[in-house]
């Protein structure tokens, strides 16, 4: 990708961001303030194919630039309710990127060894390394969202009884402190909750039984969660109003079109490599001259040296 064009790409992704980032400190009644139907007015599912294709080569390229300066590690965070596109999305926007380079983890129920520690402990293990893009499909804020809609995974933890005085605050302002622990040392942060409302939610959950191809993602404890669909907005409302930060800020992402959510983390996450600007190591003077004779010792080898039958 030519240099205007790239920075022509990038302008019109990050374009799409400005409208979804949670200010900090907004106080967020997410069933009122957010529309998990809306697409951008100048972006059409006609565009979908060719600008998702332009993401995937942004971040195909952003990410080797990341790999090659090794300074700064990028953490993507993606949290919705059941069907919410979660998968899709991590398939669709990473399809152009080295796998060697990004690394997907998935949170399920905690194992002994990890409710023998404190709760951000598990999530820490899994963190990218300087170069590394890192996925969390789910995370952290599973503690603020499922463990509170559900009290007995709370009792579960272990926890000294001073420890549950206040929680919910505390937990978020724990959250924030350790987000920007990381943030201060080079792991910068992008937190996408994919918006998907509930009748959307029902239709995808009907095509995931009625097709054979999908009844491996469907589980009858995903209609039993429904029940608690209030519960869930109002945890995911409260997480959303305490912890978007200036260092971490939340993206609301509306994903009851498929192809508008994946443009829209695509673009998310490339303007988070933009504002990066990782560059390629320069090669010092020694380095320079040691390449140009590799070059010139290469040159000089006569073409078909090798003889060995191939």
């Amino acid at each position: 990708m030519e240099g205007s064009e790239r920075e022509e790409g990038a302008r019109r992704l990050t374009r799409l961001v400005a409208p979804l980032r949670v200010s900090p400190g907004r106080t967020v009644h997410l069933g009122r303030d957010f529309d998990p139907g809306y697409k951008d007015e100048f972006l059409s599912k006609a565009d979908a194919e060719g600008v998702l294709q332009t993401g995937v080569e942004l971040l195909s390229e952003y990410q080797m630039r990341l790999a090659a300066q090794n300074t700064y590690g990028l953490l993507v965070v993606l949290q919705a309710m059941d069907a919410g596109g979660k998968d899709g999305t991590i398939r669709h926007v990473m399809s152009g990127v080295n796998p060697q380079g990004v690394r997907v983890s998935s949170f399920k129920v905690p194992s002994n060894e990890e409710l023998d520690h404190d709760y951000l402990w598990r999530y820490a293990q899994r963190l990218p390394a300087r170069g590394e893009i890192g996925i969390f499909n789910r995370s952290h804020y599973e503690e603020v969202l499922v463990v509170r809609v559900h009290p007995d995974v709370l009792g579960q933890q272990r926890l000294p009884d001073e420890a549950k005085t206040d929680i919910w605050s505390r937990r978020f302002r724990e959250i924030n402190d350790w987000e920007r622990y990381l943030v201060d040392n080079g792991i910068r942060i992008v937190k996408l909750f994919l918006n998907v409302s509930k009748e959307e939610q029902r239709k995808r959950f009907l095509k995931r039984i009625e097709r054979p191809d999908k009844n491996w993602k469907f589980s009858a404890a995903d209609v039993r969660e429904r029940a608690y669909w209030d519960d869930y907005t109002h945890a995911f409302s409260e997480m959303l109003s305490h912890t978007s930060t200036d260092w971490a800020p939340w993206l609301v992402i509306p994903a009851d079109r498929k192809w508008f959510a994946r443009i829209a983390a695509a673009a998310a996450i490339v303007s988070a490599l933009v504002e990066i600007d990782p560059r390629y190591p320069e090669v010092d003077a020694h380095t320079l001259e040691e390449l140009e004779r590799a070059k010139a010792e290469l040159e000089a080898e006569a073409p078909g040296a090798d003889s060995r039958e191939r």
